[in-house]
């Protein structure tokens, strides 16, 4: 795998610190700029509603930039505004800075996900999804608790001055070794403008992989979200062993992007319905044994892997479904995954309001994944009986470009 992809990891490791971090900050944040904790929860919501939009977005905009332009000039604004972010005494600036740091981020991502599969071998782009993706479940592991330890220590700016530290690297690491490309970053024979690469969406394989994608991941952040009280209030264990927990299934999460790397280029059809399969026995295992702090541990760890497995192959398949949009297919898929990270919390939290205990959330992952089964069953059974009209969506005619990956 190309040296450069590994670099790319790094920034996808400080955005995806920012995005998560937060979960360890907002009382502080609350408390600092004297506002309520739900208010300081808006924070969370705005990036994640920024990501959605800005996928798509962004990669537009980006279309005609050199892939190392797209990237330095995503990644530098992301930095800056976390420098804005860490030294603003006004919660409205911190917001807008969280809307445009998410924009920035999207962007990127689109971008990075089209540089690393560009740059792998043909063969070889759930491999390259894999290592771009570690860095994501790395800040799972690793940046999410540091900046938590940063804003116990020096209270929560620094941990937006850490972000912003970490960017430093990786926009040396492009300016030193992504090409300076002069024109767009795609072949001179690929579609030349955004409605062209937009007409991929008639692809009804790829909306179902994107649609399959957003089931998976709202169920993976529905359990994700709601795993700390769970740990307490229905396993019993006391609050030092959250964090513990939670990095459990961050570990299984960069786990299973590694593994899932290594079958998503060659065997991923039996790899995703045979995870999916797992995943859902796994989540109904979960919500059965739940009050079992053993079980707990050991499922946190299997259904952070399994989760981020399937996540990562799925979004292998959208880059090699979409050949035709290989920027707006990274857009594609980022913004439906944080459909899902986006639906599933708040589907989640719909039984816990209603009264039921910590482990709803559990079922109503169940309830996705086996969704997402079914969705994908009944799209295989089209598949094989297609119609006409069907096999002319599914299966586009080829044209002179469909031997690229880039």
């Amino acid at each position: 795998m190309p040296f450069t992809v590994h670099l790319l990891a790094l920034a996808a490791f400080a955005q995806g610190t920012s995005e998560f971090m937060l979960s360890g900050l907002v009382s502080d944040i609350a408390h600092d700029l004297h506002v309520s904790i739900p208010a300081a929860g808006a924070l969370t919501s705005a990036f994640a509603v920024g990501m959605i939009i800005g996928a798509p977005l962004m990669a537009i905009l980006s279309l005609r930039w050199s892939r190392r332009r797209a990237l330095l000039t995503f990644l530098v604004a992301f930095l800056l505004v976390h420098v804005l972010g860490a030294v603003t005494t006004s919660f409205a600036v911190l917001l807008a800075t969280r809307v445009v740091a998410a924009l920035a981020n999207a962007g990127f991502l689109a971008v990075a996900v089209a540089t690393a599969t560009g740059l792998a071998a043909p063969n070889a782009k759930g491999r390259a999804t894999s290592v771009l993706l570690g860095g994501v479940t790395l800040a799972c592991v690793a940046g999410v608790p540091a900046g938590a330890w940063l804003g116990q220590l020096w209270g929560w700016r620094s941990a937006f001055w850490a972000v912003a530290l970490v960017s430093v690297p990786a926009i040396i690491a492009i300016l030193a070794s992504v090409p300076a490309d002069s024109g767009p970053h795609r072949p001179s024979c690929a579609p030349t403008s955004a409605r062209a690469e937009l007409r991929t969406l008639r692809n009804l394989r790829l909306l179902v992989t994107l649609l399959l994608g957003a089931l998976v991941n709202g169920a993976t952040f529905c359990a994700y979200t709601y795993l700390a009280p769970l740990t307490t209030t229905v396993t019993g264990l006391t609050p030092a062993w959250v964090p513990a927990v939670l990095a459990l299934f961050g570990l299984g999460s960069f786990l299973g992007v590694t593994a899932g790397g290594r079958f998503a280029d060659t065997r991923p059809v039996p790899f995703l319905v045979a995870g999916a399969s797992a995943l859902l026995i796994g989540w109904i295992a979960f919500a059965l044994t739940a009050t079992v702090p053993t079980a707990t541990a050991m499922l946190a760890l299997l259904q952070g892997a399994l989760s981020f497995a399937v996540g990562s192959t799925l979004i292998s398949q959208v880059l090699y479904t979409a050949t035709d949009a290989p920027t707006l297919a990274g857009g594609y898929a980022t913004a439906a995954f944080n459909v899902g990270g986006a639906l599933g919390p708040w589907l989640g939290g719909l039984p816990v309001t209603a009264g039921l205990d910590y482990r709803a959330p559990l079922w109503v992952s169940a309830l996705l994944v086996a969704a997402a089964l079914t969705l994908a069953g009944a799209a295989q059974a089209l598949r094989r009986r297609p119609t006409a009209r069907a096999r002319a969506i599914t299966e586009p005619a080829a044209r002179p470009c469909d031997h690229l990956t880039d």
